[in-house]
């Protein structure tokens, strides 16, 4: 590696251990901070933002970053990577002030306390405030970039190289083909008998989806697991932190978050250590961030195979909770199709809706067609239109989820697009691996995770979204792989 190359790294690293006390902060704010802290912890997020920028910022990096690109096409494959991705990020970052970094990671802060006091109290204008302000902070921040469209660069940070034209074409044609397959599985269900499943220790639910995601692969070395009011996971390969939720009477809940979260902490755990904060070592966004997460909890944890595994476990471990329950109607309950107001606890089939819905509120917000105030009766409306239900209050409806509390806008589209990544590496896998449901019916997950490390993980940021899609399955990102798998595995249990 050349010494520009190497002064590189070892300054970006440094801004990156800042950058995980930061994570570490974050974490312990939905996990283990006491209620009346709060303030005390947005001026500690508020410092450490700060002095991550100024070493992000170091007038080295871009020295290092000038005698790089002065080599031209002489400098070697990764170190053109390093260079291309990390002048993307430094130039973002200088064009910032630290004041506003500050402030942002202040509001941040704030604003999660005030949407969770808002969300438990069922009043949106608790929170609204809090939401403007997080939109003209978006809006300041594309400014100071210099950037026209600030939900393009919104949709950027999360995803490289998405925009919002790109996804209005996909998420027009998938609406196109789910409205129509959706409506014809809900309206073909079988009655499930998800609430037999009641009544299970909260304790051993812990012990059995630790047993299950570590078997997966997760390195409880390198990280863990606790209970959080909204199931997350951050961090980086060094130290993974993840959480989950528990309900006596809903089992599937701990569990299949866990194994979602889980997916996340696998792809962290399975990017380059030696190059972990630089992008050599990181993932490529969210969008493949949440393909790792839901192949994981949907076509795999969901799957026949898996639970051939897996249900002799079960049973052992909660009987005699399941002595009535046969293994076709625990199947049936872990595929369970029931159009919900909340999006954590969607189906497959009804999900992707949850997020047509809050792509369509976001243009809105951003174009200036949608008044913050007027946000509950729109989503409402929306809610009707697409999942034929509508709240009953804002709990269960525009307050249910905390990304836009911290300014995440842009984020909920990687979920949607994370579906559809998930769906086409799933197809591709199992044509580059025959005989995979025998490996996950024998609880044997390594030739997957290692199919994902060798095509996903361990490529870091040397390419963007909708390239790295294609280098892996031979095209670009496309809902008909989404739509068939959906079709295929709930058509059969749904009348169809």
């Amino acid at each position: 590696m050349s010494p520009a190359a190497t002064a590189l790294v070892a300054d970006l690293k440094r801004a990156n251990v800042l950058a995980s006390v930061q994570s570490l902060l974050s974490w312990d704010e939905q996990v283990y901070l006491p209620s009346d802290s709060a303030a005390r912890r947005a001026e500690q997020s508020a410092l450490l933002a700060e002095l991550h920028h100024r070493e992000a910022t170091n007038p080295r990096i871009g020295e290092s970053l000038a005698a790089l690109e002065s080599l031209g096409a002489d400098a070697a494959e990764d170190e053109r990577v390093l260079r291309r991705q990390a002048r993307k990020d430094y130039d973002r970052l200088t064009k910032l002030p630290a004041e506003f970094v500050a402030e942002k990671a202040r509001l941040d802060s704030a604003s999660y306390h005030a949407w969770a006091a808002a969300r438990a109290a069922r009043d949106f204008a608790q929170f609204a405030p809090f939401l403007e302000r997080q939109l003209g902070m978006a809006r300041r921040e594309a400014e100071l970039l210099g950037l026209a469209d600030a939900y393009d660069h919104a949709l950027d940070k999360h995803d490289p190289g998405i925009t919002a034209a790109r996804l209005e074409t996909l998420f027009a044609e998938l609406k196109r083909d789910l409205v129509p397959l959706a409506r014809r599985i809900v309206a073909g269900r079988v009655p499930d008998r998800r609430a037999a499943l009641c009544g299970f220790p909260v304790e051993q639910q812990g012990e059995f989806l630790r047993e299950v995601t570590a078997a997966l692969g997760f390195d409880y070395g390198r990280g863990r697991i606790d209970v959080s009011l909204h199931p997350f996971c951050s961090g980086d390969g060094h130290d993974i932190r993840m959480t989950t939720r528990f309900d006596a009477d809903n089992p599937l809940d701990s569990l299949f978050s866990a194994i979602h979260e889980t997916g996340h902490g696998l792809y962290e755990q399975g990017l380059a250590r030696e190059w972990i904060g630089t992008p050599l070592g990181e993932a490529v966004g969210m969008g493949i961030h949440e393909s790792q997460s839901r192949l994981w909890e949907n076509q795999v944890a969901r799957s026949r195979a898996f639970w051939q595994f897996w249900e002799p476990r079960f049973r052992a471990r909660f009987a005699p909770r399941l002595d009535g329950m046969s293994s076709e109607e625990l199947h049936r309950a872990i595929n369970a199709v029931q159009p919900t107001l909340i999006r954590v606890d969607a189906d497959e089939v009804t999900y992707n809706l949850h997020i047509i819905l809050r792509f369509e509120i976001e243009q809105r917000l951003f174009r200036g067609e949608l008044a913050v105030a007027d946000l509950p009766a729109t989503w409402n409306a929306l809610a009707q239109e697409l999942l034929g239900l509508t709240p009953a209050h804002d709990g269960e409806g525009c307050l249910q989820d905390v990304h836009w509390s911290g300014g995440a806008f842009g984020y909920f589209p990687s979920y949607c697009l994370g579906n559809m990544i998930a769906a086409q590496l799933w197809y591709a896998v199992r044509a580059a691996l025959p005989g995979l449901d025998e490996d996950l019916a024998a609880g044997r997950f390594d030739r997957l995770l290692g199919w994902l490390r060798t095509q996903i993980h361990g490529r870091g940021r040397r390419l963007e979204t909708e390239e790295l899609v294609r280098a892996v399955t031979g095209e670009g990102i496309s809902s008909r792989h989404l739509v068939r798998y959906l079709g295929e595995r709930y058509l059969p249990l749904n009348g169809g």
